[in-house]
């Protein structure tokens, strides 16, 4: 139910320069999905009445995201005046006129804060009535943050910034997570009252705090104490720490749902993949995207799956999987390399070596060793013999091959596409097939064998080769 009540500010305007990267810092990945679509998908759970997203480098690529994310987001610019507290100016003025309830303002770059700890935050500032309420934690090595100042009784009395805290306060270890909740109406009447008269040059929205306290309004700083959930993310550092927290939460929530996960730190887990009770995972796997496993499958050890659909009891080691569809009771690999378009129906087998791309392999066919199937089809309970090549390219196209059921090719063929093997169909070994083949047909093009009595001893005399044939006559 909406909270109609509830105005969520997504500050998503930084630079980022300390990712030293062409790509925006909200939008690196973390989980699959990127950083601000972990806040994003936050705010969501939380039903506010509106949500602002506060956007201005990479403001096109950004918003490309949230209006997927969260279409209903209303989007605004920052403008040339610098700091959190314009941002907010902005976002506020963008919030229907008359709106008087709640606003949240939470950071884009603050990927793994959970909806039920701000909601408890919002609930701790509502059953104050405060004008502010400040979400803080402790940590042992504050350096760069801002500092909570309480006084003497342990109420708040400011928020100051790292840059411009004397040494007394630098000492302090309790900081500013960078996320409030203010009562519109008083945080309205205290934004154009800030200035740019402080160290960095910007309007600092924890300015506001210190504005309310002087008016004589109640302000609040609620601790968390899991201040890993609070960690912002400004390089890259950060972001590997922040993955391998979100990995760690995702793997022990598919644990407690059933999944037999062997080895957690080598194990890595994309947000968005869906895994059924009792599939194991053995060491060395990452299952990416909208991967998704039904119940019974084996996975691993030493594979990768991107997009990529398992069914009931397959078993894949030691394989590269992308855009594929796996069916029951399938078996691929060990070596395996699946790109795109492969569909392996169920009971069927792609095996060591072996590479399919755009390829539809019926149910129970095999192509057990080092093959490459591409722009193919094969029908139910076929064989590839091993060593053989689809060649589907000739320089300009890219044509392709159909196999029918129950057919047999020999080992180390080449089908040249387009063509067609019927029904029943076997091929010798070391065919190159050119032409389409009938069903219960044999299809050989191999000259007949040719033996030249003492070759050796005449071409190469004197070696070893020579001196053994004349031993063995």
């Amino acid at each position: 139910m909406t909270d109609a009540q509830l105005a969520i500010v997504v500050l998503a305007a930084g630079q980022g320069t300390r990712m030293k990267s062409s790509t925006p810092k909200l939008l690196h990945k973390l989980g699959g999905v990127s950083v601000v679509s972990h806040v994003l998908a936050t705010a969501r759970e939380l039903n506010a009445a509106h949500v602002v997203s506060v956007v201005r480098h990479e403001r096109d690529r950004l918003v490309e995201v949230i209006e997927v994310d969260l279409p209903e987001s209303i989007i605004v610019d920052q403008d040339e005046v610098p700091g959190t507290g314009r941002a907010v100016e902005l976002a506020i003025a963008a919030l229907p006129a008359g709106f008087a309830g709640d606003v949240l303002v939470v950071n884009g770059d603050v990927p793994l804060l959970d909806a039920e700890t701000l909601q408890g935050l919002i609930n701790q500032h509502r059953d104050a009535q405060a004008a502010a309420t400040v979400l803080s934690t402790i940590l042992d090595d504050a350096t760069g943050y801002g500092r909570v100042i309480r006084s003497a009784d342990g109420n708040l009395e400011k928020l100051v910034e790292h840059k411009d805290a004397n040494q007394d306060e630098l000492a302090i270890k309790e900081i500013n997570a960078g996320i409030y909740v203010f009562s519109a109406p008083e945080l309205r009447a205290q934004l154009s009252n800030l200035t740019l008269d402080n160290a960095q040059g910007e309007k600092y929205i924890t300015d506001v705090i210190g504005l309310l306290r002087q008016a004589g309004a109640t302000v609040a700083a609620v601790e968390i104490l899991d201040s890993w959930k609070v960690e912002g993310i400004n390089d890259r550092a950060q972001l590997s720490r922040a993955a391998g927290l979100l990995n760690g939460l995702i793997v022990r929530g598919w644990q407690l749902a059933g999944v037999t996960i062997t080895d957690p730190a080598s194990t890595w887990i994309d947000i968005q993949v869906q895994l059924a009770p009792d599939v194991e995972i053995k060491p060395g796997t990452q299952l990416l995207g909208a991967t998704v496993v039904e119940t019974g499958a084996v996975i691993g050890p030493d594979t990768t799956l991107l997009d990529t659909e398992v069914g009931e009891g397959a078993v894949i080691k030691r394989t590269d999987a992308t855009l594929s569809v796996i069916g029951a009771g399938a078996s691929v690999g060990p070596f395996s390399y699946l790109r795109p378009g492969t569909y392996l129906e169920a009971s069927g087998k792609i095996g060591t070596f072996v590479e399919t791309k755009n390829a539809r392999i019926g149910k129970g066919s095999k192509v057990p060793h080092l093959s490459y199937v591409g722009d193919a089809t094969i029908g139910e309970e076929s064989n590839i013999g091993a060593g053989t090549i689809f060649a589907n390219y000739d320089g300009v196209t890219k044509s392709h091959t159909t196999v029918g059921s129950h057919v047999r090719t020999g080992s180390h063929n080449t089908f040249v596409a387009p063509i067609s093997i019927g029904d029943g169909a076997y091929s010798g070994a070391g065919a190159v097939i050119r032409k389409d083949v009938p069903a219960g047909a044999l299809a050989i093009n191999v000259a007949p064998q040719r033996n030249m009595d003492g070759w050796v001893q005449a071409n190469r005399p004197g070696t070893a080769a020579a001196k053994a044939a004349d031993e063995a006559k």
